[in-house]
């Protein structure tokens, strides 16, 4: 059997851990939209992938095809974001982003304008006024999917967390972790 290999550049969304060692992955790329790989052995003690491995790091995966999910067998990190993940409220912005994508996106479904999207707004997350960051976000993110936004929201300030959840049909958890470090 010949295993197919491909290089990809994304945004980790969520991971959780699978079996003993290994973690399951998922990325929002530029070339496939939302994916779900694994990383075998990636939680070892002395797994050199599992630095790149972390939540928000914008990375190089180098992939195989599998039966189940791709195995990622490579990794190079592009940005880690260091300049705001020690700040627990905008750590907290950045879990409500990739949350927003996860609940929004189908998987591999490319859109490089969302890729783009989210990873500028990750980028913002440094200086930018939080408020204004999340508002821009949560209203491009609906008009490049299609969804738009409902004229009476449209002057409103504020979240958009209510209407988001109307459409996805499920609640956003991201919001409630953020009101507790006290921002918006």
């Amino acid at each position: 059997m010949k295993h197919i290999s491909c290089q990809v550049e994304g945004i980790i969304l969520k991971r959780r851990n699978y079996l003993e060692t290994d973690r399951i992955i998922t990325v929002f790329t530029r070339q496939k939209g939302k994916i779900t790989v694994i990383a075998k052995g990636v939680r070892k003690l002395h797994s050199r992938r599992s630095p790149s491995l972390e939540l928000f790091n914008n990375i190089n995966l180098f992939l195989i095809a599998s039966h189940n999910w791709d195995i990622v067998t490579e990794t190079q990190i592009l940005n880690n974001f260091t300049g705001w993940k020690e700040n627990l409220v905008r750590v907290g912005v950045a879990y409500y982003f990739c949350e927003l994508v996860d609940r929004l996106t189908a998987e591999e479904q490319a859109n490089i304008e969302v890729y783009h999207l989210l990873q500028d707004s990750l980028s913002r997350l440094t200086n930018d006024n939080l408020k204004l960051l999340i508002r821009y976000f949560e209203e491009t993110i609906l008009q490049q999917l299609g969804y738009g936004i409902p004229k009476e929201l449209a002057l409103c300030e504020g979240s958009l967390v209510r209407f988001i959840e109307t459409i996805t049909e499920r609640k956003i958890n991201s919001p409630e972790i953020i009101k507790s470090f006290s921002v918006c």
